[in-house]
């Protein structure tokens, strides 16, 4: 065969590399799950995705101090704390020193009128006067007699201690030496809430960092004294570092496999580097599709880049074994596009999606693969020489033929086996699927005990259960903010709830304050008032006169505004839950359940819903964010399904205009259906559900064992006895190339690419065996 124009095909194909070249050069390279989440969520998803970027979830590091004893490690904490407060890419830390404490209790006492609920027109009667004062001294004999006796000619009503009881009502981690410790009372606790984005992975590993920096940096620790920290921008960080090495280390450790296997059919250093041409070429030109089609290129593509070496590679396999002894490639080209072809198909079904991870994953395939066929029909011809001479695998194709000759007769068993896999999946049809998001995660399971030890130690309440509202500015924010809180406090007296955080509760909208200021009494009348309240009760006018001085002061003030928290943990409070957006404000209203019965953990979203509906508040959005990332999970999967099925649909049209047959085309498809099916049964009955990643693995069996299921049909309708054997022969080298690759990626740390290297791995070994059996004719049956 001859190739026109050698040197502009090499002209053209090297300006490509260098074209690519200076992309990937300029490209963004991601590794956070955000690849994983829709791109055009619904608005409970939105603000699920919004939280894993920007929100409070997103921007929190727990922080833990081991070792030594519990002086030292309070010692380090205080210091640590007071050395991280110093810069300015942490909105607030936390680690419950009494300093801390004070600011939070000084401002609380001082700005009660405006904070409490309390402060109402009815409270400040004589009656209501009358009745606080009294319950005040009655509360004198309790618990909190002497912060009363203290308080009390200043705070007679008691409205600080209700707020201070309300705030300390939350959850809080344990104290010891007067900082936050663990449970267990072997770790120190902080807590720390960064300025950066959490979708903003440099910036939160150079926070990660300045941590770690400042911790080594103080004087006097133990040698056995260590930080730990964990946090979503933590794991985000731990996960980009896991696959940035993962990618590396699989990459190389693909492309030696594949060097020794090639080594070791083609004895020739000149032929093994030809033949790793379409693959560099296709990893090149795909990563630039990827970064000109999305502006960046997540590291899982990267990752999954390294199983394009076991199957690009496949074309130059087939083409130099066999061009070792056909006299004609005009018919095995006619088979390498139409498997090309089949393979698109498939993978079209990735780059549809709506999930930008998985069209990501689909155009990487598709330019890679097109690139590396195209390479390997055009460039390998004009640089490989005329006689190609590899090693004598006469022997070997002789015992392989005689081995496939025979395996016909074994379709008895695959009959068998496809019962058995039938069995498992249809009694295991009910737990088939993980639905969890996290599956998808790097961390170890070291990692996650970290988390879920930190969470606990800390008492941190849980995110699951959230109500969100945005508005144009903060005060119209924290307006409907208190709209909701007070339907919100209607459940929590129903028990529907447990009680709600929110940025309202520390800093009310002006308009609140304003109103709460106006019930408060001028001097005069609120001196009137307090000395009739006081009759029949044991106290004097003259020793409350710090109240009627703060009643004034509380009159007189300019509305408390975010600033006025600063130095506070409170403050970290109102930051984490009233967000300000590029164009809005997010408020974000933390629901608690109730904890009481049966059903204690969890909440009836559809009453908190129809509260907010009757009390005219219906763009109130209710979330349960577990249920939100499952609900993501089944779109992905029920796409993903949708989408695979019309690409299994359109290789079969492909296949059938194609081979003109449709027993030649159920001929094709029968071996993909048989590895699908018992990859799938060997998973469930080892114990694993089912990930998006699996399905993906599972198209990609499909895609790659369409050529196997191509070129058996091929030699058992045409072609001499040695070409059929040096098509076999290729067909073992080239399985051989995918596994091994594939195999690797089922060894990574990164559960994504593990799962889909474990399914191709097994589904391609499986399909090359069903093709053989099932695809191929027997002589004597062609002999009829």
């Amino acid at each position: 065969m001859k190739y026109p124009r050698p040197l502009l095909t090499l002209g053209v194909w090297l300006a490509s590399l260098l074209f690519s070249v200076l992309v990937i050069a300029q490209t963004r390279f991601v590794a956070d799950l955000s690849a994983f989440m829709p791109s055009a969520p619904n608005q409970r998803q939105q603000l699920l995705v919004d939280q894993l970027h920007d929100g409070v979830i997103a921007r929190l590091i727990m922080i833990g101090i081991e070792g030594g004893d519990s002086g030292e490690r309070a010692r380090l904490s205080r210091e640590l704390a007071a050395d991280l407060r110093t810069t300015k890419i942490f909105v607030g830390i936390q680690n419950g020193d009494v300093a801390a404490q004070e600011k939070d209790r000084t401002y609380l006492f001082d700005n009660r009128y405006l904070l409490s609920p309390d402060t109402t027109s009815e409270r400040f009667t004589v009656k209501g006067l009358h009745s606080s004062i009294t319950n005040s001294i009655d509360a004198l004999s309790g618990d909190a007699g002497l912060i009363l006796k203290r308080l009390l000619p200043r705070d007679p009503t008691g409205a600080a201690i209700q707020l201070l009881e309300q705030f300390s009502g939350e959850s809080q981690p344990k104290s010891t030496e007067g900082v936050w410790a663990s449970r267990d009372g072997k770790r120190a606790l902080l807590l720390a809430y960064t300025s950066a984005a959490g979708s903003d992975t440099d910036a939160q590993s150079r926070t990660i960092n300045t941590i770690q920096q400042a911790f080594d940096k103080i004087p006097g620790r133990s040698a056995d004294s260590k930080l730990v920290m964990s946090g979503a921008s933590v794991i985000s960080v731990s996960s980009r570092n896991t696959i940035q090495s993962e990618v590396r280390r699989l990459a190389t450790a693909s492309l030696m496999l594949v060097i020794v296997l090639l080594l070791v059919v083609y004895r020739s250093v000149r032929l093994l580097v030809l033949s790793l041409l379409p693959v560099i070429s296709g990893a090149l030109v795909g990563i630039t599709a990827v970064s000109l089609g999305f502006g960046q290129v997540h590291g899982i593509t990267l990752g999954f880049g390294t199983t394009l070496i076991g199957e690009a590679v496949d074309y130059s396999i087939y083409f130099f074994i066999q061009r070792s002894g056909a006299t004609s490639l005009d018919n095995f080209w006619r088979t390498i596009w139409l498997g090309v072809l089949t393979s698109i198909s498939g993978f079209a079904s990735l780059f549809f999606s709506g999930f930008p991870g998985l069209s990501q994953l689909g155009l990487y395939s598709i330019s890679g693969l097109i690139t590396a066929a195209l390479v390997t029909r055009y460039v390998l011809p004009v640089l490989t020489p005329q006689h190609v001479t590899l090693r004598d695998l006469t022997k070997v194709e002789v015992k392989l033929d005689w081995i496939i000759e025979r395996a016909a007769k074994l379709r008895w068993l695959v009959t068998a086996l496809m019962l058995a896999a039938a069995s498992i999946v249809l009694l295991n049809s009910g737990n088939i699927w993980n639905h969890q998001l996290s599956a998808l995660s790097p961390i170890s399971k070291a990692e996650q005990r970290l988390d879920t030890e930190l969470r606990s130690d800390m008492g941190a309440s849980d995110m699951r259960y959230m109500a969100a509202l945005t508005a144009p500015n903060e005060e119209i924010a924290l307006e409907r903010a208190e709209q909701a809180g007070a339907v919100l406090q209607e459940l929590a007296r129903n028990k529907v709830i447990g009680g709600y955080n929110s940025p309202a509760l520390v800093l009310p909208s002006v308009a609140l304050q304003h109103a709460r200021q106006a019930v408060l009494p001028d001097a005069k009348k609120a001196r009137l008032m307090l000395d009739e309240s006081l009759k029949n009760i044991p106290i004097k006018t003259e020793r409350l006169e710090g109240f009627l001085t703060d009643i004034q002061a509380t009159r007189a003030r300019p509305p408390l505004i975010r600033a006025d928290m600063n130095g506070t943990s409170l403050a970290l409070m109102v930051d984490s839950m009233l967000i300000k957006r590029a164009k809005d404000y997010l408020v974000l209203m933390p629901l608690h359940s109730t904890g009481v019965g049966p059903s204690g953990d969890t909440i009836d979203l559809n009453k908190v819903r129809a509260a907010f509906d009757s009390n005219g508040l219906p763009k109130i959005i209710v979330i349960d964010l577990l249920e939100e990332s499952t609900s993501i999970f089944d779109n992905y999967r029920s796409e993903v399904l949708l989408l695979s099925g019309f690409g299994c649909l359109i290789i079969m049209g492909l296949l059938l205009v194609s081979l003109r047959s449709l027993s030649r085309t159920l001929r094709v498809m029968a071996p993909l259906g048989c590895a699908v099916l018992s990859v799938t049964a060997v998973l469930l009955i080892s114990g694993i559900q089912l990930t998006i990643m699996h399905l993906v693995g599972l198209l990609l069996v499909v895609a790659v064992g369409s050529n196997y299921a191509l070129f058996f049909d091929r030699r058992a309708q045409t072609g001499s006895e040695a070409d059929r054997r040096k098509t076999q022969m290729s067909l073992i080298v080239a399985n051989l190339t995918t596994v091994g690759s594939f195999g690797l990626l089922g060894f990574s740390k990164v559960p994504v690419l593990s799962d889909i290297g474990s399914t191709v791995s097994l589904g391609a070994f499986l399909a090359l065996i069903f093709a053989a059996i099932i695809t191929r004719e027997r002589s004597d049956e062609n002999s009829h």
